[in-house]
């Protein structure tokens, strides 16, 4: 759920597993715009105060938070900040690429084409199982049964 404000930059929202990410697309950067000791600049990206290169380590990582920019020739555009709670690397990472992708589907129609093709608007659902009583400690392990 993406909305349009009147303060220069776009928020959406989103979810994976536990993680939670609240984006802000920043369509116009001013000269003096701050987050957390991080400057905001256009084609900057900064997640939880750190740049996303240096928050989610690796190159695979960099080419999946960088999927929707590039697919909707979008990188170096925008300046995007991001506050990302719960859960673990992989579920925030996905929470923050649903998010960005919500934000510039709100941009532009062609971009909601694009990315909804790629399957990047797509909440995916699939979350932990919960522990069962009486199951020995796991989801799905059944306890031994004592033979005789």
């Amino acid at each position: 759920m993406a909305e349009k404000t009147q303060k220069n930059f776009i928020t959406a929202l989103g979810r994976r597993k536990e993680s939670v990410a609240r984006l802000r697309l920043y369509t116009l950067v001013s000269a003096n715009l701050m987050y957390a000791q991080e400057k905001v600049q256009k084609g900057s990206i900064i997640v939880n105060g750190k740049k996303a290169q240096d928050y989610f380590k690796g190159l695979v990582a960099r080419s999946v938070f960088e999927k929707p920019l590039k697919i909707t020739n979008s990188l170096g555009r925008y300046g995007v900040t991001a506050k990302i709670e719960g859960g673990g690397q992989t579920g925030q990472l996905d929470a923050f690429v649903h998010a960005l992708s919500r934000a510039l589907s709100t941009i532009d129609v062609k971009n909601r084409q694009i990315l909804k093709k790629a399957g990047l608007l797509t909440r995916d659902a699939r979350v932990r199982e919960r522990r069962k009583v009486g199951m020995g400690g796991k989801a799905r392990r059944v306890k031994q049964s004592p033979k005789r």
